[in-house]
């Protein structure tokens, strides 16, 4: 990209806020309460980006009829919610970076294979949904994170090319994702560690939105 982005994408979980350890917490409840013993690592590598359509399946190991899909998924979801209500905050410097970025003129989304009500938790119990041109969610896409599915229809709604993008993400697979779409990836550390982010293809490494890398930053604004 030799010139700034036009739109700049955010995951949710993990990225705009810190609170992936609540959703493995609630994820493991929920897995003992189905007797299955599922070590944490699962949850943290293998399932961080997926769609809820496909970790329930996986982890039960079987096809999954579409309402104990849901009565699943909401059990598991409204016990995340309780869990993180009490804790929840946006990632340093989130706000301020929004701001900056708005005010530059780029278009912004968020792109979460989180389902509409843990979407709706965070963006409106933070006040950050007005930021947001668009906001696509695993209903709006038949894939999950690695495929690039979400960022690609994120752009689309944006009215803006995938190379045009800069995706900031927590996950070795959405880095994935980002990288498949066409798209600067910036790893955020909030969960996992750098090395892997970078391993996984991201550009630049973060551990949050204050303290950004200078040429990423220089590259972010530049022209602007």
């Amino acid at each position: 990209m030799s010139v700034g982005p036009a739109a700049v994408i955010f995951d949710l979980d993990g990225t705009l806020v810190d609170n992936l350890r609540f959703h493995v917490q609630a994820w493991g409840a929920l897995s003992r309460s189905l007797g299955l013993d599922v070590p944490v690592e699962r949850f943290e590598r293998e399932f961080n980006g997926w769609r809820n359509e496909e970790i329930i399946p996986a982890l039960l190991g079987r096809p999954v009829p579409p309402e104990e899909l849901v009565r699943l998924a909401e059990q598991k979801e409204s016990h995340y919610r309780a869990l993180y209500g009490p804790h929840l905050v946006p990632l340093r410097g989130a706000r301020e970076l929004l701001t900056r970025l708005r005010d530059a003129g780029l278009r912004l989304a968020v792109a979460s294979a989180g389902p509409r009500p843990n979407r709706a938790f965070v963006l409106d119990g933070l006040q950050l949904r007005p930021f947001f041109s668009h906001v696509v969610g695993a209903e709006d896409v038949t894939r999950g994170k690695p495929a690039p599915d979400l960022f690609l229809a994120a752009a689309r709604a944006l009215g803006v090319e995938p190379a045009a993008c800069v995706v900031f993400e927590d996950a070795v697979h959405g880095i994935h994702a980002a990288r498949a779409a066409g798209m600067i990836a910036v790893g955020v550390t909030t969960l996992t560690p750098a090395e892997l982010l970078r391993e996984a293809g991201a550009h630049w490494v973060t551990s949050d939105f204050a303290s950004l890398p200078g040429d990423f930053e220089q590259l972010l604004f530049s022209g602007r």
